[in-house]
């Protein structure tokens, strides 16, 4: 982050800076907080996006621009993640207004600004959810500057209404001056909405289609209760629901998923609940809590009141907390609705095993009615399908750490920083649970959690998704891929090279260097060692248990050791 301070020695009455922020920025309120504290510090000048940053100018007494710039930093909102401040003196503008205005959004050629992942519904927004005397008590779509879809719903950058899939929903006149009011909490939130002007939930069964919020949440209430497996429009992606206790219907789930063995996630109303299925300790509560609202892989309390088909096997659960409202308004009572009310529900992609999850309205039509009973639907477009991430909580001397299994949704696409320049190059991924890369200068952007790559449907949401990050990020001049001639991704890659050139790498060595690269130790020198299974050596054979030593310039690496080979 460059140190220079927002500051100037004192000298006339009116300074003026220009200034450019980098970094998670757009998305999470960050130009509304620039515009209440420069107000409230009496300064004139103007903010905005662009498709790199946040640019904005402040005129005023030296010393409420040195104290503007100290609350920049200090007083920035919890989802923003500053990267790097460029500030530099420019002349007053002695005909400068004497408001503070947010402008309209600028597009700046070779530059990119991080997506900001999905995140869960605040305190605040809930706290409207279930006020009656609120305008938005029980609205399934609540959100705000602090909380909300993002990545799911940006079509392109700048980040404005029109550029996401909330274009299509005018806002009503009260809406719309809550957006342009300053001291408002949904000041320039760009998902806002409301039950007048906001997307339409409805419940559909074979034999009946039910509108209305509270008219579709008892409906799907009833047929969860009576052993229905219900697939829920989320966030990012279509789950199936059932009940966590019921038997029959989680076998059943598991049949028309074609699961296996593997263990089913599960939704729970709060951290009471959670604690009769699991143990939680306060480092794993925090991680259930955060806006990211992973699933935590928890160990089960014995007899936990769980379907032997939901984890089977297992002494781990996968828990996580409601995130968005529709679970928070699923997971309570339906004023008028005497049935029974879920606490705890298996809640899983929808999607047959090794096939990507379902997000429109044609995987409804096509998907769907293989795998459900019922739909709970709304019209919100989802542009970019994201998982749920997973995640373990581990402890060491230094503390507890997440340790992430799968990093989606809440996570996906933040970068991480290379702490090095490169070209901008596409790598694309395993075969297993593939996950792609783009990088984009010293970044590097991670696609969300795609799938097997064993079916046509799983290639194509791979294709998707690549399309889609590049649409954002910006083309790559280069393509990695895995060394294994039977990969699909390698073969896709080969499909490619005629528009650029491919490099092909050894997967151990590739395990190796992402773990530098999470890390921040790029070009140290390093003993890696690879015990995830097995891979295409660069002798034609198969490798696993690898340990390798890279040069600290190239990263190339040299085979200092393994298992001995099976005859």
């Amino acid at each position: 982050m460059t140190d220079t301070p927002l500051l100037l020695r004192p000298g006339t009455p009116d300074t003026r800076q220009r200034v450019t922020v980098t970094g998670v920025v757009q998305g999470v309120g960050f130009r509304p907080f620039v515009h209440r504290i420069a107000t409230e510090l009496g300064l004139a000048g103007f903010v905005g996006n662009d498709s790199g940053a946040v640019f904005l100018e402040v005129q005023g007494r030296a010393e409420s621009v040195a104290e503007f710039g100290r609350r920049l930093r200090a007083e920035a909102p919890p989802l923003a993640r500053i990267t790097d401040v460029r500030v530099a003196a420019i002349a007053a503008d002695r005909s400068c207004p004497p408001e503070f205005r947010i402008v309209s959004s600028q597009l700046a050629s070779g530059t990119t600004t991080p997506i900001p992942p999905d995140i869960a519904v605040c305190d605040d927004c809930i706290a409207e959810l279930f006020d009656p005397l609120d305008r938005r008590y029980r609205h399934p779509f609540v959100t705000c500057t602090n909380c909300g879809p993002r990545f799911t719903i940006i079509r392109e950058l700048p980040y404005d209404r029109p550029a996401t899939t909330m274009s299509g929903f005018a806002m009503c006149a009260r809406c719309a001056t809550e957006y342009h009011d300053p001291a408002n909490r949904r000041f320039h939130a760009q998902p806002i909405a409301c039950p007048d002007c906001g997307p339409s939930l409805w419940f559909a069964a074979p034999a009946a289609r039910v509108h209305g919020p509270d008219a579709a949440l008892a409906a799907t209430q009833d047929a969860l209760a009576s052993g229905a497996v219900v697939a829920i429009k989320g966030v990012g992606g279509y789950h199936l629901a059932c009940g966590a206790d019921d038997e029959t219907a989680v076998d059943a789930l598991r049949a028309r998923k074609a699961r296996g063995a593997k263990p089913f996630a599960m939704l729970v109303r709060d951290l009471d609940v959670a604690r009769r299925y699991a143990h939680v300790d306060d480092a794993e509560a925090a991680v259930l809590s955060s806006p990211a609202r992973p699933i935590v892989l928890l160990r089960r309390r014995a007899g936990a009141p769980v379907a032997a088909a939901a984890a089977p096997g297992s002494p781990l659960l996968g828990l996580m907390l409601p995130y968005s409202p529709i679970h928070h308004l699923l997971l309570a009572p339906v004023p008028g609705n005497p049935g029974p009310v879920p606490d705890a529900l298996v809640l899983t992609s929808a999607n047959r095993s090794d096939e990507p999850i379902c997000f429109t309205d044609s995987d409804v039509q096509q998907r769907l009615s293989k795998l459900c009973d019922a739909v709970l639907d709304h019209d919100r477009p989802i542009h970019v399908p994201c998982d749920d991430s997973v995640v373990r909580v581990v402890h060491d001397e230094e503390g507890a750490h997440e340790l992430p299994i799968r990093r989606s949704r809440g996570y996906a696409p933040l970068p991480i920083d290379l702490k090095l320049q490169a070209p901008a190059v596409l790598a694309v991924g395993g075969e297993l649970k593939n996950t792609f890369c783009l990088t984009d200068g010293n970044r590097a952007y991670l696609s969300g959690h795609i799938g097997d790559m064993a079916t046509w449907e799983t290639l194509r949401a791979f294709e998707r998704a690549v399309s889609q990050l590049s649409e954002i990020r910006g083309r790559p001049v280069r393509l990695a891929a895995d060394l294994h001639p039977g990969y699909h991704t390698r073969s896709w890659a080969e499909r490619q090279v005629h528009e650029r050139p491919l490099d092909l790498v050894q997967h151990h060595h590739a395990h190796v260097v992402s773990l530098l690269a999470e890390h921040g130790r790029l070009g140290e020198p390093i003993v890696g060692v690879a015990f995830d299974g097995t891979g295409y050596g660069c002798d034609e054979t198969i490798w696993g248990g690898e340990i390798l030593t890279l040069d600290t310039r190239s990263h190339r690496f040299v085979r200092a050791g393994h298992l001995a080979a099976v005859p």
